[in-house]
């Protein structure tokens, strides 16, 4: 079998979410704690990482501010959920500076083949919950400006803009606000995660016309994990509208405790929507368990390991890993032509 450690270094590897922003540990620097900073992604071979930008807690602790407090956010970027937004955006900035060129954000398809012609890892920007904008679709562009490449309309409890699939959320469909937001979301080209969306929500935002729908991090419910993970039909539907789907490393969404879990999410993801469509979302540093034996982003390699350890053709194996999220980010950095 093929070397899944020498296969991370030679290939294009690429994972759509994590939530390391929030911690405020300085990512340019290794640690013992969490699961991703800017040495351990290099360990582990990847060349693409999607960091997302929280700005809201579970909806029945509300204890976001609180959790910035312990973290030591800044006092000005705890104001609101848009000051929370900038102040990660400014320190993944930050942290690319202080990794004296190892990582640098990308904005553009050029900067991504750039940084890797160069060496260098790609950070990609999303934000995880529309409600950041605190009720104004004009800020989607300034977030565009700033490098945010995709954002999902809601997150652990129902907002403004529409419902969340959090137990006990009602099941609500877009409001008028959310559909504002995903025409101007769609008009710039800013591709919508539909991580976290209700069924009503979901459905409402894959029968938009021209809307870029995605999804970071997921599991396939037909294999078990419950109300966090989405249905075939709606598998099926992002990859035909050119969509790829992040499947989730957290023990607790794929009904098991090991890679061969998240073999088991991949595998039916693929037989539903191709092989062009399924990739990797892990949810690092998102609170969650991840399978045995991988502590952190440096055990990537185990679900690779067990991918190859099912006789699956090693170009499967190599869009699973990153070619896919390569060429759905060429494809969407740079936005809509104006």
């Amino acid at each position: 079998m093929i070397d899944p450690r020498e296969l991370h270094r030679r290939a294009f590897v690429a994972d759509a979410h994590a939530d390391s922003l929030m911690w405020n540990r300085d990512l340019s620097v290794r640690s013992q704690r969490g699961h991703v900073d800017f040495p351990r992604l290099r360990e582990a071979g990847v060349k693409l990482q999607c960091f997302t930008l929280v700005t809201r807690g579970f909806p029945f602790v509300g204890g976001f501010p609180l959790f910035a407090f312990w973290r030591r956010w800044p006092r000005e970027s705890r104001r609101g959920e848009w000051a929370r937004a900038l102040w990660q955006i400014e320190q993944l900035e930050r942290y690319c500076r202080a990794s004296g060129g190892e990582v640098r954000l990308a904005a553009t398809a050029g900067a991504l083949e750039e940084n890797l012609a160069a060496g260098r890892i790609s950070a990609v920007l999303g934000v995880e919950g529309a409600h950041a904008l605190e009720g104004r679709a004009d800020r989607v562009a300034e977030l565009w400006g700033r490098g945010v490449r995709f954002m999902s309309l809601t997150h652990l409890s129902n907002n403004a803009l529409g419902g969340s699939s959090f137990p006990g959320m009602g099941n609500r469909p877009l409001s008028a606000h959310g559909h504002e937001v995903l025409d101007e979301m769609a008009r710039i080209g800013m591709p919508v995660d539909v991580a976290h969306a209700s069924p009503r929500t979901l459905e409402e935002i894959l029968e938009h016309p021209t809307a870029r729908p995605m999804c970071s991090h997921t599991g396939a419910r037909a294999q078990g994990g419950g109300w966090r993970n989405l249905s075939d039909r709606a598998l099926r539907r992002i990859a035909d509208r050119g969509g790829v789907v992040g499947i989730i490393f957290a023990t607790v969404y794929l009904g098991g405790r090991t890679a061969d879990d998240v073999v088991r999410h991949v595998e039916h993801a693929v037989e539903v929507m191709g092989e062009d469509a399924v990739a990797f979302g892990s949810d690092f540093d998102g609170m969650v368990p991840l399978p045995r034996g991988m502590g952190d982003v440096t055990g990537l390699p185990l679900v690779t390991a067990a991918l190859l350890g099912r006789n699956m053709p090693e170009r499967r194996v190599e869009k699973i890993i990153g070619d896919n999220w390569r060429r759905f980010f060429a494809a969407t950095l740079d936005g809509r032509p104006r």
